[in-house]
Order: structure tokens, then C-alpha cells, then sequence
């Protein structure tokens, strides 16, 4: 599975960006846009052709289930923490983590959970320049959730990372700081089939 996360600002052809990487099969896409508001969040989501909004997930604006074909929300840990997510129990639920300890306590109303980072974020200077998590996921004994690597994923480590027992990627800065996104997608996900 390779799962690509949005940006949190707006960036220019965003969603035709998006249309395309879905044609070049692209499995789900998060839509993490904390600081749009409602009617900027109803235009972004209508540019995004209406066949792949059952693979759209909402980091916000959740009552947008009711509006669109969406079904997929994503909740931060201090949001899983803090019980967030126990008035959606019809959707499905993903949510994020930063150890394998913490992933390996998520109950089974988890899809999957991210953890990161694996490698030093490309979208966030000096962010997991000392992370263990790649070698700690070995210590993984939760099946009932799907773990999905997120931080500093590329073309060129992707593999590496599927070779430790993920069942998925996420791509955030890989995709958005590329002057080729579709490409590097597309290098990414032949990486992964290959």
C-alpha cells in the first residue's frame, strides 16, 4: 500500500497532482489541511475527481463524511488519546504513533496506524536524524493493525523499508517537494512491484 499525504499549505495544481496520482495508482490519499476552513476544504475536495473519494482520508472537517463518498478519518495520537475517535465507530479509523510500543498496544478499531519517522523527514529539517524506529519495528507484535512507514521515504529506500515487515509507505515530502512528483511517484511504486 502506498498511502501519499498532502501538504499542510495549498500548493498550485494540487488536486490535478492528485487526480493524476490515483490514475498511476496511488491507493489512499490523506488530506491534512488544518488551516483551511470549510469552504476552501468543499473546493478541494470537488476538484478531486468524485470516483476516488471512497480513497480519500479527512484529517479534519470529519462532518464532510455526510457531504461526500468519503468513509476514511485519521486522527492524531493526542486525538486517539484523548477519545476523539469513538463518535465515528461506522468510519474507518487510522491514527498515528512514534514508537512500536505505542503501536503495539492499538485495539482493532484501527485500519492502520502510522509510524515515524524511519528516516530523517524530507519535509521537516532535522526531524528523525536519530531514529531507531526501522530497526525497533522488529519488535512489532500487534496483528490486528496495519503499519504504515512514514519519514523520508524515496524512491531509492523504499524497498529497504518493505523489506522490514510494513504493510505500507506513506509519502509526504518526497512527492511535494519534487519538481517531478508524478514521476517520483511512479518510481516509488515500481520499486514497490518490482
Amino acid at each position: 500500500m502506498i498511502i501519499v499525504i498532502t501538504p499542510e499549505e495549498v500548493v498550485q495544481n494540487e488536486t490535478e497532482l492528485i487526480n493524476e496520482l490515483f490514475q498511476e495508482g496511488l491507493d489512499l490519499l490523506h488530506i491534512r489541511k488544518p488551516f483551511i476552513n470549510s469552504e476552501e476544504m468543499t473546493d478541494f475536495i470537488q476538484k478531486i475527481d468524485s470516483e476516488f473519494h471512497h480513497r480519500l482520508v479527512l484529517h479534519s472537517h470529519y462532518d464532510f463524511v455526510k457531504n461526500f463518498n468519503i468513509s476514511r478519518l485519521h486522527f492524531r495520537e493526542i486525538d486517539r488519546q484523548n477519545g476523539l475517535y469513538k463518535s465515528f465507530a461506522d468510519r474507518t479509523i487510522s491514527t498515528s504513533v512514534h514508537d512500536i510500543e505505542a503501536f503495539n498496544l492499538l485495539n482493532e478499531d484501527w485500519e492502520y496506524a502510522f509510524i515515524s519517522p524511519v528516516f530523517p523527514s524530507i519535509s521537516k529539517k532535522g526531524y528523525g536524524e536519530n531514529s531507531t524506529i526501522l530497526n525497533d519495528i522488529k519488535k512489532r507484535d500487534n496483528p490486528n493493525v496495519k503499519l504504515i512507514a512514514l519519514g523520508g521515504i524515496n524512491e531509492n529506500n523504499i524497498n529497504k523499508v518493505f523489506d522490514n515487515d510494513v504493510d505500507g509507505v506513506a509519502l509526504l515530502g518526497v512527492i511535494w517537494a519534487s519538481n517531478e512528483p508524478l514521476n517520483i511517484f511512479k518510481k516509488c511504486r515500481q520499486n514497490v512491484l518490482s
